[in-house]
């Protein structure tokens, strides 16, 4: 036992020279102020958010709460339409991911077969789209008269399909789906929707975990369809009436300057509770899937 402990402390300081040391110290060094640099703003955030009106419009929140107060949450909890919203808002982002990662799926696998006739045409016309667009006005035109406007379906349909998600699927399924594995799948017998659902995405939970992650992000912040496609308050999801919000809260319809200030001072804290309440469910997602996010990101996008 005694002579294993040394052999492994020789070795370890043979394999760590002085410059091994000190490129792993610079290494540290940069991570450690990348963290502070990340960090930082998140802290101040959420620090703000707690904070009085008047200690963060005076800048004396730093970094740590000044005289703790929560009337930004309450004054954003306080609104009707704030549950309502959060609950149209998650919603939309389930249906909407799930609608956006069965159809890229479904679209990305057979253009990553090499059996599948005109793929490589019906590639270059599904990127043709990331160049040329219809615009706003062709595009609501579309909308209305498929009936969609102040609908649920407004937001979940038009933009159900990203072109890189699709690539960057498309390329996953190519680099670790081999075609030998869906020949063998053939002789067995095996249909190719029952080799998709047994096989591919039983083995694609990295690229899954990368689609998931993206469409949930992008539906939770949009709300430029809602503000054109929508007329109902019911409807709205959270970024909307949020930004309802801050502009009620900005309005001058008030002369007493005293007032004015007050407005002033909950104004500006309500926009970092706001930040808080528009991106925890985000960050509370985000580290489950981050493995799988990393893993799929390097093979969907290097491989291939």
């Amino acid at each position: 036992m005694e002579l294993t402990t040394t052999t492994t402390s020789t070795k370890r300081a043979i394999r760590e020279s002085a410059g091994d040391r000190l490129f792993m110290a610079v290494i540290y060094t940069i991570l450690t102020i990348v963290l502070v640099i990340v960090l930082y703003p998140l802290v101040y955030i959420l620090s703000s958010s707690i904070s009085s009106p008047s200690a963060v419009t005076s800048g004396q929140v730093w970094l740590w709460p000044v005289d703790i107060s929560f009337r930004g949450f309450e004054t954003v909890l306080s609104t009707p339409q704030i549950m309502r919203s959060y609950g149209n808002s998650l919603f939309y982002t389930a249906a909407g991911t799930l609608i956006s990662v069965t159809l890229t799926v479904m679209l990305a696998y057979p253009l990553s077969r090499t059996t599948f006739f005109g793929r490589n045409g019906l590639m270059a016309f599904i990127a043709f789209t990331m160049l040329f667009g219809g615009g706003l006005i062709p595009t609501y035109l579309v909308v209305r008269e498929l009936g969609l406007i102040d609908t649920r379906w407004a937001l979940l349909v038009p933009n159900a399909i990203w072109v890189w998600q699709v690539i960057i699927a498309r390329t996953f399924f190519q680099a670790t789906i081999p075609n030998e594995l869906f020949e063998a799948s053939e002789i067995d017998g095996c249909s190719d929707w029952h080799f998709l659902t047994s096989v591919v995405l039983p083995l694609s939970k990295p690229i899954l975990a990368v689609l998931v992650l993206m469409y949930a992000v992008g539906q939770w912040n949009a709300y430029f369809d809602a503000l054109i496609y929508l007329k109902s308050d019911k409807l709205y999801p959270l970024q909307l009436v949020l930004r309802s919000i801050i502009i009620q809260n900005n309005s001058a319809g008030v002369m007493d300057p005293s007032i004015q200030v007050e407005r002033a001072q909950l104004a500006e804290l309500l926009k970092y509770s706001l930040i808080v309440v528009a991106t925890l469910p985000v960050l509370l997602i985000y580290p489950f899937v981050q493995r799988y996010f990393v893993q799929g990101m390097l093979v969907g996008s290097v491989k291939g």
